[in-house]
């Protein structure tokens, strides 16, 4: 299987959030990233190439995101706190450390048990 056209092709070409070309061996302290000031929630892209996309996002405790879709199929991983995924009659909790895989198009929102931080991947 080619990789030519995947999420991985970028490593050889995509800039990142810490500037220059993505190395494998670049090392990113998450806790140092995404910072909030007054706003609610916050998303910081590290890395995008065509439709991927690998970003950091902050939520304060009992705020929500509002009802979306992605372009792509995602992954989200939490890096620091709790939240709920809402797939419509379906809720599921997400602790530091867990996380979840849903197909492109799939209505999700997402609300914070607890301030957050966690990763979103997009393939």
């Amino acid at each position: 299987m080619s990789n030519e056209n995947s999420f991985f092709s970028c490593f050889n070409n995509c800039e990142t959030k810490t500037g220059g070309i993505f190395m494998f061996y670049n090392v990113l302290k998450t806790k140092e990233l995404v910072h909030l000031d007054n706003e609610p929630f916050k998303r910081e892209t590290l890395m995008e190439h065509n439709t991927s996309s690998l970003n950091i996002v902050a939520i304060k405790k009992n705020e929500i995101i509002d009802t979306h879709t992605s372009v792509e199929d995602a992954a989200v991983y939490v890096l620091d706190g709790e939240i709920e995924l809402h797939f419509d009659a379906e809720k599921f909790t997400l602790d530091k450390g867990e996380m979840i895989m849903f197909k492109k198009d799939t209505e999700h929102k997402v609300f914070a048990k607890k301030d957050s931080k966690f990763l979103v991947v997009k393939i």
